[in-house]
């Protein structure tokens, strides 16, 4: 059951939305289930004597009496609106089952508590099965204005003991940090538009992925601006330092004005005081001019993801937060260098853990500042490794699923939930881009005595855990793997002990295709030396011009770009 709590500033506005036909003719049967006095509000759905203009000014004029009262100062925002819908697969709920929701939700808000006279007035308007609308005026009879902090916090957690209570589908609890849900004007306007996501859907998405990438927030505003994104800073009147700032997608206006979003209104971890604690305000790290082996970003990514899951198991929550907050980096920035089918559930997957990179707990943000700071420098490469990025698709799947019961374990629903589509997604795009890379590797395998020596070198090297190794149908891959690593000059059983020792084996469902991967991250020890004596008699060289990462190329030329 879910409740979503907004206010607005006109209750005839909202009465003719609720008792009309609907956007799509969806409104068959409007009618009041419930209201703070039954027999003094005219029901414009189920009263065939009177025109629904007439008794729609008359329930407005009763619903805001209140307001009038005052004289003609009426409050701001003083129509209080939430919808209570229950989930897809619930049982039919009777009228009088939701006039029982309706009196719930508006006692545990503050709306109208049990038992005061004075409490403000309300309707609760059913016109779906699935669904009432809860109307309200925020002035009670005494001239106040209820207590409602925190109304929609309450509001989820009446309706959690409802659901019990009624036989529903138990939904996730929330911790207020999820970001706020398109309107129905939004998405009404997204449809008439041709477009797939609401603006506000799409300058979040934009959003972060910039913000993965970028190095300051003064470049963030700066690549943000590129994207034809418009930026309205907001300064203080007294320091005249930027204190927030709000953006508006591409062609979104109203009456000629852009539609402005402020960051935190975008999602939580998006406002300037949360991109402040992880970005500085002017760029003072170093930029990677010129690197010498492309595959460096893609091995140091995979080594600090590793780190990672170390982090979640420390029992440290502040530097775990933290170390999820720069996971969800790595990941757009993985979409972004990756190049292939598999991209698009790359891409899915950041989308979806943006959800599971924030909660309650206050991230240590430089714990992580080694994932962080190899997350950026993955958004420059330009060479997408093949063996290497799959690599580092295989250690963030596995990443994501630890995320996942690390957050289940500490009752973050919502964000277990997220973490768990991540690493589907993760998954999917896993299968693509490394089942055909293992099929490869398992067809070149050589044979004979390469393989029974490789098998010594592993029994020697992880006795416990050759048995499961050799059954595993990854083996010929691992065995073409270490072949290769052996060129490079790496000693088998040396390399086998050593990245075994990275992390544990035993709950590996699959240890010779985690071994594999594991190895092809492994730095090449011949080319090192030979670039280490290069580099003794080289001639310094001119760096070449910044790069520019890959998803701040060119601003949209018109807003279906935001599909």
């Amino acid at each position: 059951m879910v409740p979503d709590v907004s206010t607005g500033s006109s209750t005839h506005g909202l009465i003719n939305y609720l008792f009309g036909k609907g956007r799509h003719d969806e409104h068959t049967d409007p009618h009041i289930v419930a209201a703070w006095d039954m027999a003094g509000a005219p029901d414009p759905g189920r009263d065939p004597e009177a025109t629904y203009t007439q008794l729609a000014r008359r329930l407005d004029h009763y619903v805001d009496l209140r307001t009038r009262e005052l004289g003609g100062k009426t409050p701001p925002q003083h129509v209080w609106h939430c919808p209570v819908r229950t989930a897809p697969g619930d049982r039919y709920l009777t009228d009088s089952e939701w006039a029982e929701v309706a009196r719930r939700v508006v006692t545990a808000t503050g709306i109208a508590p049990e038992g005061d006279e004075k409490a403000c007035r309300w309707i609760a308007v059913r016109h779906a099965d699935d669904h009432i609308h809860i109307l309200a005026t925020t002035v009670r009879a005494d001239g106040r204005r209820p207590r409602t902090h925190r109304d929609g916090s309450r509001a989820q957690q009446e309706c959690r003991k409802i659901e019990a209570e009624f036989g529903l589908r138990r939904l996730k609890s929330g911790d207020l940090t999820a970001p706020r849900t398109p309107t129905g004007a939004e998405r009404a306007k997204a449809e008439r538009q041709g477009q797939e996501q609401t603006a506000r859907e799409w300058l979040r998405e934009q959003a972060y992925a910039v913000a993965a990438a970028v190095r300051s927030i003064d470049e963030y505003f700066t690549v943000l601006r590129s994207l034809g994104i418009q930026v309205r800073p907001r300064i203080g009147p007294e320091t005249g330092e930027v204190t927030g700032y709000s953006l508006a997608a591409p062609g979104d206006t109203a009456g000629g004005q852009p539609v402005w979003y402020g960051g935190s209104s975008l999602a939580p971890d998006l406002s300037y005081n949360r991109l402040r604690e992880r970005l500085p305000t002017q760029d003072l790290v170093d930029r990677p001019q010129q690197v010498a082996d492309p595959v460096e970003p893609w091995h140091r990514v995979e080594t600090a993801i590793r780190h990672t899951q170390a982090a979640l198991a420390s029992g440290d929550d502040a530097m775990a937060q933290g170390h999820l907050d720069a996971f969800g980096d790595a990941l757009h920035n993985l979409a972004l260098a990756t190049h292939g089918p598999h991209q698009d559930e790359l891409q899915a997957a950041a989308w979806a853990f943006n959800r599971a990179r924030r909660s309650a707990i206050r991230a240590d943000h430089h714990a992580a500042s080694a994932l962080r700071q190899a997350a950026k420098e993955l958004s420059y490469a330009t060479h997408d490794p093949g063996g290497f990025a799959i690599a580092v698709i295989f250690a963030a799947l596995h990443l994501a699923r630890a995320a996942a019961k690390w957050h289940e374990q500490r009752g973050h629903e919502q964000q277990a939930a997220a973490a768990e589509a991540a690493f589907r997604h993760l998954q999917a795009g896993y299968q693509q881009a490394g089942e055909p890379v293992l099929a490869d590797l398992t067809r070149r395998a050589p044979r004979g005595a390469t393989v029974r020596r490789f098998e010594q070198d592993l029994r020697a090297a992880l006795p416990d855990h050759a048995d499961r190794i050799l059954a595993d149908p990854a083996w010929p891959a691992l065995i073409t793997t270490l072949a290769r690593a052996e060129t490079a000059g790496h000693i088998p059983r040396r390399l086998l002990a050593e990245v075994a020792a990275q992390r544990e084996l035993d709950t590996a469902e699959q240890p010779a295709e985690v071994l594999n991967w594991r190895i092809t991250v492994q730095p090449n020890r011949r080319a090192q030396a030979a670039r280490r004596r290069s580099t003794r008699t080289a001639t310094p060289f001119t760096p070449t011009p910044e790069p520019t990462p890959a998803t701040m190329n060119e601003p949209p030329t018109e807003r279906r770009g935001r599909r």
